[in-house]
């Protein structure tokens, strides 16, 4: 995949990543990139300037894509490490955010664990959980005056 990202370039993996609305799951066939021309100009939302992007691809030039991979290669490693605290509770106030159009958040199951208590039952001080309409994975950048209201709003109740 380190090949394939090469190829395709840092800004133009970045610029993808960054402006992905679809809430499907993130596929990259081998050979095909994103699913669309690498020369097709990427429009950057407002909430994202080109010094940004330029320092995401400045970062991202010294350290590369491989620690990223390597998260997603030693799952089944990182469940192995983590084994001693399944099942373990989060005994703090909590509040979770997330678009509806990230991908996590529409990975099949997920929404019923965040709706349906499952994910209650491990954090069971959750007192909230907040659907953004129409935001994706980076809420933070996104909708950044709604996000720190809601964690103004959070840490006001204590």
């Amino acid at each position: 995949m380190e090949a394939e990202f090469a190829q395709i370039g840092t800004r133009r993996v970045l610029e993808e990543f960054l402006t992905y609305r679809n809430p499907s799951p993130l596929l990259l066939p081998k050979g095909k990139g994103f699913g669309h021309p690498t020369d097709e100009p990427i429009i950057l939302p407002s909430w994202l300037t080109e010094e940004e992007v330029d320092y995401y691809v400045s970062t991202y030039e010294k350290t590369g894509f491989t620690g990223g991979f390597n998260y997603y290669r030693a799952l089944d490693l990182n469940w192995e490490v983590t084994a001693l605290w399944t099942g373990a509770r989060i005994r703090v106030p909590a509040k979770f955010m997330v678009g509806d159009l990230d991908l996590t958040y529409n990975y099949p199951g997920t929404k019923d664990f965040l709706h349906k208590g499952g994910l209650k039952k491990y954090v069971p001080f959750l007192e909230d959980v907040v659907v953004m309409e129409g935001v994706a994975h980076f809420i933070h950048e996104e909708r950044p005056q709604e996000v720190t209201q809601h964690i103004h709003d959070f840490f006001q109740m204590f």
